[in-house]
């Protein structure tokens, strides 16, 4: 009974000892030899994480296999050359770090930065120059239902139209014939011209060299010109019609005219009126052309009104030259002394005024007979409109036309016999719209063989060109050039050029340093 009992305590142990963890390392027996056993199996287990993927080169492996191999393994190298790799990552983090890799590559294909440059916003637009005028908003009556109004139900509509009448604007009131006082408008009556604006206007023109430079120094000329912020400014409150400069070399005077029949004169550096700014307003309707008369020097203004004036500092008016019952829509000199005028008017109508007296010839060119009137020449080729035409300067050896059939065309006329040959044909897009002033190009009087026009183009440019359809130089400039030119003019001494954009704005791109 007792042996039994010896027995029974003796097994109970032995299974307790096999059960219990062991306590000391220094322990021995089958406690030992299993703790042994768990190590190596977690010793197993990582190492099949982590084993490394090797190349094994056998004699019974085909070429294809090869390839795989060798793919497998440029695998395990992209991996390990992945940003933030490190040595025990799952085949999940691996495959996670791939993506992010691709696409960071995808993500600079797009280009973004350049994307986010080009789309940034653009510069607002200069406020120098004529100041916008405040103007108070209408005051509307407050509406009210007819319950409010202690009305009942009406069974026919009835609508007082004289609020609506009472909104349309006033037709412009036509300007008084005869001479018209030279009042700036902004500038408090009566204060004269300054002093050194009427000493500028009579200065003497510099005289212009015969002949043409090499296109080479004409390009390196281009280069140089540029435009900064003092070099845009409003001039007239609406779009620009036509624009010119006066012809004095010593500093910078320009004209504009708009749609409204306002006259600005700006010169850069002045100090007078709004940033050197004088605002007039001699026609009732759009100002088409102008140009200053050589001595004495006066602005010759051309209105769709039907008026011709010439504006003279020294009297302080502008004089009427001219009157039609038609709108007027071009003009130009036919003698040196700039006494004759050549207009044109909107009807077809030709008029030869002399200045000096009231002699004035007026010629249809639709009802020209053949016996007694026959053309010089012709200019075929056109299947649109043609916006504009001028004879080169100086020779006069060359008509550049602008078309609205989206053409500029360069003529020969060296010899005026028949029809005149086509030099040179060149696609430029014409479609202004109806809230732009038609594209014109026009020569530049120091070099006849090259001409200016603008561009409805993004980004906005001027371009100028050579008479063989060669694009000498493209004027650009995100932060100042950022509408449509349509009126482009050079100075005929100095080294600029002016751009007119339908807001009122003059640009101008110089050599000279504008403070």
């Amino acid at each position: 009974m007792d042996e039994n009992k010896i027995d029974l305590s003796l097994k109970t142990m032995q299974l307790l000892q096999e059960r219990t963890p062991p306590q000391d390392p220094g322990m021995d027996g089958p406690v030992r030899r299993t703790s042994r056993r768990i190590r190596e199996k977690q010793n197993q287990e990582k190492n099949q994480i982590l084993s490394p993927k090797c190349l094994t080169f056998t004699s019974e492996k085909n070429d294809s296999e090869e390839e795989e191999d060798i793919e497998e393994a440029e695998v395990k190298d992209d991996k390990e050359s992945l940003p933030g790799y490190r040595e025990g990552l799952s085949e999940y983090e691996l495959e996670r770090l791939e993506n992010i890799r691709q696409n960071q590559a995808f993500l600079n294909t797009l280009n973004l930065p350049q994307i986010s440059e080009a789309l940034r916003p653009k510069p607002k637009p200069t406020q120098k120059g004529l100041k916008r005028e405040k103007t108070e908003s209408e005051m509307l009556p407050v509406r009210k239902s007819l319950r409010l109004q202690n009305k009942g139900p009406q069974t026919t509509l009835t609508l007082d139209t004289t609020s609506y009448a009472a909104r349309e604007p006033e037709e412009k009131t036509k300007k008084a014939p005869g001479p018209i006082p030279l009042d700036p408008i902004n500038l408090d009556e009566h204060v004269r011209l300054p002093e050194d604006l009427v000493k500028l206007w009579n200065e003497a023109p510099l005289k212009q060299e015969a002949g043409t430079s090499d296109l080479i120094s004409y390009q390196q000329m281009l280069q140089k010109l540029s435009i900064n912020d003092s070099c845009v400014v409003k001039v007239v409150k609406d779009r620009i019609c036509s624009a010119a400069f006066h012809p004095t070399s010593s500093d910078l005077l320009m004209a504009a005219g708009d749609k409204s029949g306002h006259l600005g004169l700006w010169k850069p550096d002045a100090s007078w009126g709004d940033d050197g700014v004088i605002y007039f307003e001699p026609h009732s309707r759009a100002i088409t052309s102008m140009a200053f008369s050589s001595r004495p020097c006066n602005l010759i203004t051309v209105s769709y009104d039907g008026s011709v004036r010439s504006m003279d500092l020294e009297k302080a008016v502008f004089d009427e030259v001219y009157h039609s019952s038609s709108g007027l829509k071009s003009f130009d000199f036919l003698s040196a002394d700039c006494s004759s005028l050549l207009l044109g008017e909107w009807n077809g109508d030709v008029a030869v005024v002399d200045r000096r007296t009231e002699f004035v010839n007026i010629y249809d060119l639709r009802h020209l007979k053949r016996r007694n009137n026959l053309a010089v020449g012709e200019l075929n080729g056109h299947s649109r409109s043609v916006s504009s035409a001028f004879f080169s300067p100086l020779t006069g050896n060359r008509v550049l036309t602008t078309c609205m059939d989206n053409t500029i065309r360069v003529f020969d006329t060296s010899l005026m016999e028949g029809r005149s040959p086509v030099l040179k044909s060149i696609t430029h897009n014409m479609q202004t719209g109806r809230w732009l002033s038609k594209l014109s190009a026009v020569w530049d009087p120091k070099q006849q063989d090259c001409f200016v026009i603008g561009s409805v183009d993004r980004p906005r440019r001027i371009q100028v060109y050579h008479e063989s359809g060669r694009r000498l130089h493209t004027f650009r400039n995100m932060d100042h050039l950022t509408t449509v030119c349509s009126i482009t003019a050079f100075h005929p001494s100095r080294n600029t050029l002016l751009g007119g954009n339908s807001s009122g704005r003059l640009h101008i791109f110089t050599d000279s340093f504008i403070n």
